[in-house]
């Protein structure tokens, strides 16, 4: 896991919880949805997900060849395609449910892994890596080997 608060302009909510309660004021301009710097996400997003991947497989001791299934942050296609470009992973191991829920935030990995559990991609002795990234700017990778 990790957070560099540098990026934190880029993603973020600017108002709600104590620092700034919502008003009438706020809600009327917006303040209570996400804002995001895209073009400066993406290439952030693509980054640490290779990153985090590439460490969590290292702290595994395993090879991108040695993965089942990739989890990614279902954020956008484009940054799920790069990730998996990076790490050398066919689309065909990637869990994707973005099409059908969208942007599901901090639910979207462990939604995708509940889904490919139950429907039978995921099968015990499987290795999934799951990675994503969020708002601050933050990150996290695990690599797991999947048992009932």
């Amino acid at each position: 896991m990790g957070a560099d608060g540098v990026g934190g302009e880029l993603l973020k909510f600017p108002a709600g919880g104590t620092r700034m309660p919502a008003t009438e004021e706020t809600v009327k301009q917006c303040l209570h949805s996400v804002h995001m710097e895209g073009n400066e996400v993406f290439k952030f997003a693509v980054r640490v997900m290779g990153d985090a991947a590439t460490k969590a497989l290292e702290d595994a001791e395993l090879q991108a060849s040695d993965i089942d299934w990739l989890i990614p942050h279902q954020a956008n296609m484009r940054i799920i395609q790069s990730a998996a470009k990076r790490l050398k992973m066919p689309m065909e191991k990637v869990v994707i449910n973005l099409d059908r829920y969208g942007n599901t935030s901090s639910a979207s990995i462990p939604l995708a892994f509940e889904e490919a559990v139950r429907d039978g991609r995921i099968k015990s002795g499987d290795i999934v890596l799951m990675v994503g990234f969020g708002a601050g700017l933050t990150w996290a990778s695990i690599a797991l080997r999947w048992g009932k």
